[in-house]
């Protein structure tokens, strides 16, 4: 099987097919989304997409990857993040989660996947959680780890920390979503949702200024 690119390496062109065959999987579900038909419709070669992705799980894997990039990362450098450009770290990954969790297209995967859910060999929930659960956990325990260690954040368990913030951030919304109730997100209310789901967080784990210059 040919080795497959990091969403990093990824082409614009190879982003383009990967959003043409988002668009196949949204209107027509997993059965709409093969070689042929998508390289119909991102006018390339079925050669193309073998070299590019690999299998038919392998494209999955890419779709799923791409779009979890879409929920900005964080990197820890080692430097000292003042508590406001921790926040804003945190309100963006929120904002970022929710946009994603909300759109159509993570809507018809998580379908699909729950769809397939009792079947053995389960390759899409699966996928799921790999390339895209666990990606956006560790980018997100990542920063967590950063606000503790420059000190506007304390938690005795990093686990019990994070579920606690994603639980903050989607609530009941996603599954709400997934059972098709419609107008939960609007662009300024999913801003506000994240924006309160952060101050919630703080008040839990937050280290008030004066607990934070007696750390130093």
């Amino acid at each position: 099987m040919p080795e497959r690119q990091s969403k990093e390496e990824l082409t614009p062109r190879q982003q383009d097919v990967l959003e043409r065959a988002l668009e196949l999987l949204v209107a027509g579900g997993e059965k709409a989304l093969t070689t042929a038909g998508l390289a119909r419709a991102a006018n390339c070669s079925k050669e193309s997409l073998y070299k590019w992705f690999g299998d038919r799980d392998g494209l999955l894997a890419a779709i799923i990857a791409h779009q979890a990039s879409k929920v900005r990362g964080f990197t820890d450098t080692g430097a000292t993040l003042s508590r406001d450009a921790f926040e804003m770290h945190l309100t963006g990954f929120a904002e970022d989660l929710l946009r994603v969790l909300s759109g159509e297209v993570s809507l018809a995967l998580n379908r699909l996947a729950i769809g397939q859910a009792s079947r053995e060999g389960n390759r899409l929930g699966a996928l799921l959680v790999a390339q895209g659960r666990r990606r956006i956990d560790q980018a997100a325990t990542r920063l967590l780890e950063a606000g503790k260690r420059c000190g506007h954040i304390h938690y005795d368990d990093l686990d019990d920390a994070y579920r606690t913030l994603y639980g903050l951030i989607v609530r009941d919304l996603h599954v709400r979503m997934l059972l098709g109730e419609a107008g939960l997100f609007k662009p300024r209310s999913l801003e506000a949702q994240a924006e309160h789901a952060i101050q919630q967080f703080f008040a839990l784990f937050g280290v008030r200024e004066k607990e934070t210059a007696g750390r130093v």
